[in-house]
């Protein structure tokens, strides 16, 4: 199919786009779905915090089941559940059924490692490159596409119609997917290591019920309990991955020095981020009863998120010249001062609307410049035939450090809302955008305490 292939570059970053739009839909309607639906900010906060949480435990998951001869099979069943995710997401309903719907939705976020897989396989060398590349910044750029769109329409029709824009772009994205994916040449269907599948997403729901959750710490047995339990689970998770011969994860990838510090950078820099991320959405979307914020809401508050994509288009653009000017290392240590000056500046001027509003700009600048260097950083001396499990691990991390982040964002604004109060005090969002820079600071640590010798140094 001759046809397909040329456009194939462009057709698998257009599905990674829709889905990184759909996967971010939560992050614009948390105020909407806490008033709508009678919830918490922090309950509603898992509107975002559960996708992601799937598209942590997805990504290995389908990467195994992509093999070879599947892996279009696949692409196309996620985003048919996907469609179903946005089905339920639409459709009136309780609070718990959003919830399954968004969870869905996150499979979406999973299939990135696949797309990235496809183009490498089926597209020229320089040509599979770049688009990885440009698959790896679709999650930054995404938000701006889909923001404004999901405000407008929340603002005209409601918050059910907002998600209904999910539903059309996940037909899309699977029509888009079933027109240019590639079959693959047979090959016997791959073996799923279902046991730790399990027990990685049960140990990463432990984490983010943790942070998330306060209330877990105010009872003695289960402040013990919940913290044994994930640490137990997150153990036998790591003794089934290494005595499996089809593990979900290949654990031993990881401690090779290069993968391992680019894997640990990527996660808790990832936390830094969604955390700044999460911060900086909810401080623009609150409304003027609460005594500080914007009180965007709708159109606004998508239009105010443009900046965040446009630089982080614009950071995918001017990344790899930048790698080759300083060093894969040198362009991560730019990507996160960028997203440190992020918070400075917000911390700064959170009574400018023009300040608020840079920082934004500057923290999707970073977001971008990590995401396009990440590849370069991640894939540091790994064999060919390994790219797509080398990916896939570092997906997990970037979307556990994200979920971590939202979590996090969310448990630091509940402990800053006065008993009888709805919304934070200022002083919280300052407190919490603070505390993005220690796992920021740590992400340089672990990436430039290393032996000298790597690549870009």
């Amino acid at each position: 199919m001759p046809d397909r292939t040329r456009h194939l570059s462009g057709a698998l970053v257009v599905v990674a786009l829709v889905g990184a739009v759909i996967g971010s839909l939560g992050a614009p309607l948390i105020t909407p779905v806490s008033r709508e639906l009678g919830v918490s900010l922090n309950d509603a906060q898992w509107t975002l915090t559960i996708t992601l949480l799937v598209g942590a435990v997805a990504g290995p998951v389908l990467g195994r089941l992509g093999g070879g001869a599947q892996r279009r099979s696949v692409i196309l069943g996620a985003l048919v559940a996907v469609v179903i995710g946005a089905v339920l997401t639409t459709a009136p309903g309780p609070f718990w059924l959003l919830l399954v719907g968004r969870g869905l939705q996150g499979l979406a976020l999973g299939s990135v490692p696949l797309l990235m897989s496809v183009a490498r396989s089926h597209l020229p060398d320089e040509r599979g490159r770049r688009s990885i590349a440009a698959l790896s910044v679709t999650s930054t750029v995404g938000i701006g596409v889909g923001y404004p769109l999901v405000g407008w329409i929340d603002d005209l029709a409601g918050l059910r119609a907002a998600y209904g824009l999910g539903l059309v772009l996940a037909v899309i994205a699977l029509v888009v997917a079933w027109w240019a994916v590639p079959r693959e040449a047979p090959a016997p269907p791959p073996r799923i290591d279902i046991v730790g599948a399990v027990l990685l997403g049960v140990g990463t729901l432990g984490v983010l019920v943790a942070i998330a959750v306060p209330a877990v710490w105010a009872s003695a047995s289960s402040a013990v309990l919940l913290p044994l339990v994930t640490v137990g689970v997150l153990v036998a998770w790591v003794v089934v991955e290494l005595r499996t011969p089809t593990p979900l994860v290949d654990l031993r990838l990881l401690a090779r020095p290069t993968v391992l510090r680019a894997n640990g950078a990527m996660l808790v820099s990832g936390i830094g981020m969604y955390l700044l991320f999460s911060l900086f959405t909810r401080f623009l979307q609150t409304p003027a009863d609460a005594g500080y914020g914007f009180a965007l809401a709708g159109v606004a508050a998508g239009a105010a998120l443009i900046p965040f994509s446009a630089l982080g288009f614009v950071a995918g653009r001017t990344t790899p010249p930048l790698i080759v000017r300083v060093g894969d290392r040198g362009a991560f240590v730019v990507a996160i001062g960028a997203v440190m000056l992020a918070a400075v500046v917000f911390a700064a001027g959170t009574t400018s609307l023009i300040l608020v509003l840079v920082a934004m700009a500057v923290l999707g600048f970073g977001v971008g410049a990590v995401s396009a260097v990440m590849p370069a950083l991640v894939l540091t001396g790994v064999p060919a035939a390994e790219t797509a499990s080398v990916l896939t691990v570092n997906q997990v991390l970037r979307q556990i450090g994200f979920s971590v982040g939202s979590a996090l964002a969310g448990a630091m604004l509940a402990a800053a809302t006065p008993a009888e109060g709805e919304y934070p005090t200022p002083d919280g969002y300052l407190v919490a955008a603070w505390w993005a820079l220690p796992p920021l600071a740590l992400s340089l640590i672990a990436l430039l305490v290393s032996k000298r010798g790597s690549s870009g140094q």
